[in-house]
């Protein structure tokens, strides 16, 4: 039963992140936070011991809370991943074999901090974003989402918190106000309002403008100044892609019938 959060507070800021920063309080429980001796005050921004710095806190310490956590079926599905090669668009509406695709491949990066040895981010994929907890085949959740997104007309959308401006070491991450900003307009409908266009490399639909964003970060390509650098990138990534489902379909033949 999910009861809470457990969120990584590293350079954890009220400016960038206040939900969290004000559910540090009473009852909450730091877990590698470096503490300041003489005023008691967690430094966050300290990573001596880690990056992989944690605050354990209850639901009720987050405002406007659903509790208990139950709802009815989801009008909108939010695929996240971490694009350390900052190439994907910052945020992409999915057909519904688009869905069942990157549902499948479950791409991402780990990123420092997440797991022993990791120093800098690494491409990876997680089937169903969730590999190591799956019993039966991929296939069957696969299969099991598109029926669902048909029978409740779900949108769904895949969110990258990765890169932007270049890959990692060159660009910089998504700015969190941006990517609040598209999931906000993905989960209250504004984003139906505009048209799409397809990424030439991905095939996946970005929206032409979304509020409260620039319009050139919702194109990648756009905020890259190596534009050589960036369809190289693109299509290197594109082709683990490609070798990551070969590899999926050679392992479970029954995932070709689904497309």
């Amino acid at each position: 039963m999910e009861g809470g959060c457990y969120a990584k507070c590293i350079d954890l800021s009220e400016e960038k992140e206040p939900q969290i920063y004000q559910a540090v309080r009473f009852g909450a429980v730091l877990e590698n936070v470096i503490i300041n001796e003489s005023t008691r005050e967690a430094d966050y921004s300290n990573h001596t011991l880690t990056e992989n710095t944690r605050v354990a806190y209850p639901i009720e310490h987050i405002q406007k809370a659903v509790i208990p956590g139950v709802a009815g079926h989801p009008n909108v599905i939010i695929f996240l991943t971490a694009d350390a090669f900052g190439v994907l668009p910052p945020i992409a509406k999915l057909t519904k074999k688009q869905a069942m695709y990157h549902f499948l491949s479950g791409y991402t990066s780990k990123l420092a901090g997440t797991e022993r040895g990791i120093t800098k981010p690494e491409a990876t994929f997680s089937t169903c974003f969730g590999a190591p907890f799956l019993p039966l085949r991929a296939s069957v959740y696969a299969k099991l989402l598109g029926e669902k997104i048909d029978k409740y007309q779900t949108n769904v959308y895949l969110v990258n918190t990765g890169w932007s401006d270049g890959p990692y070491g060159v660009g910089k991450r998504m700015d969190l106000r941006y990517t609040r900003a598209m999931v906000t307009n993905a989960i209250t409908g504004q984003l139906d309002k505009f048209d799409y266009e397809p990424d030439p490399v991905f095939g996946l639909l970005i929206p032409k403008f979304c509020p409260g964003v620039p319009n050139d970060v919702l194109v990648p390509r756009n905020t890259w100044m190596n534009k050589t650098a960036y369809d190289q990138q693109a299509f290197e990534l594109a082709n683990r892609f490609k070798l990551n489902f070969e590899k999926l379909e050679n392992n479970d033949p029954t995932i070709k019938d689904l497309f």
